[in-house]
């Protein structure tokens, strides 16, 4: 009976040294042995920490064999056209081209235009009047001017010093020499009267008396725009070209070009 509980003893051991990998040796079986080995322990489980875990369950992207082209970069906004000038420069050209009711009868029906040296004599026009106004007594009277006499003296002189005047106006152009008032005897005091509307501007008669430069320099840019020369410059280049234009317009055949 004792060798028979020996033996099962002995077969109980045996499987539970085989089930948790232990080499049993009966020689050196002990019941401490047999206490550590067959004590149960707890499963080890290897826990994924949670952001690890996620991403694992993340599917993976796998970039297509062509990538599509970019789209273009937008279109910048149509910019606001500035139509200013444009109205300016057209408005410009109608006022060139329209007519006007010539100021004087010297004058013709364009802006800043006079009459032909020729045109003027088989008229019977030969004398050329302004009014003028004393600037000490304020007197007011009428000047007039011989057109042929003065037309001549005006254009010997600028044949003979044009390539001295190097395309400026001479000083006794640019401050001019005025009558003498006669009402109160005050040399260089009759200044002409320049009406603020630029169409009746009496443009002969301040040519024939040199008193061009009495005009502003708005006033010579409105002559120039008229002409077609060119407005940018200082007073006295403006003033040169208004003398010439004017001479050419009473004889294209002088020594007038610029």
């Amino acid at each position: 009976m004792e060798e028979t509980r020996k033996h099962l003893q002995f077969l109980f051991i045996n499987e539970e040294a085989s089930s948790n990998n232990i080499n049993y040796d009966p020689l050196h079986f002990s019941h401490s042995s047999l206490s550590e080995t067959s004590r149960p322990h707890p499963p080890t489980t290897t826990t994924k920490p949670p952001l690890l875990e996620l991403l694992t369950q993340l599917p993976v992207y796998t970039p297509p064999a062509s990538m599509p082209p970019p789209p273009p970069p937008p279109l910048p906004p149509n910019p606001i056209r500035n139509t200013t000038g444009l109205s300016r420069s057209r408005n410009n050209t109608e006022e060139m081209g329209a007519t006007i009711q010539p100021p004087f009868p010297w004058a013709t029906d364009r802006r800043a235009k006079i009459d032909s040296l020729e045109s003027l004599l088989s008229k019977g026009i030969r004398t050329i009047t302004g009014e003028v106004q004393c600037k000490k007594c304020e007197h007011r009277c009428t000047l007039e001017f011989d057109l042929e006499s003065k037309f001549r003296y005006i254009g010997s002189l600028i044949r003979t010093k044009k390539e001295t005047f190097r395309e400026r106006a001479p000083a006794e152009w640019m401050n001019p020499t005025l009558p003498t008032c006669p009402s109160c005897n005050q040399p260089s005091c009759l200044k002409p009267i320049i009406p603020s509307d630029k169409t009746s501007i009496n443009w002969l008669f301040l040519l024939l008396g040199q008193m061009l430069g009495c005009c502003t320099l708005e006033q010579l840019k409105f002559f120039c725009q008229h002409n077609l020369i060119h407005r940018t410059g200082a007073k006295n280049r403006l003033l040169y070209y208004t003398y010439l234009a004017l001479c050419k317009q009473l004889d294209h055949k002088g020594p007038f070009d610029r």
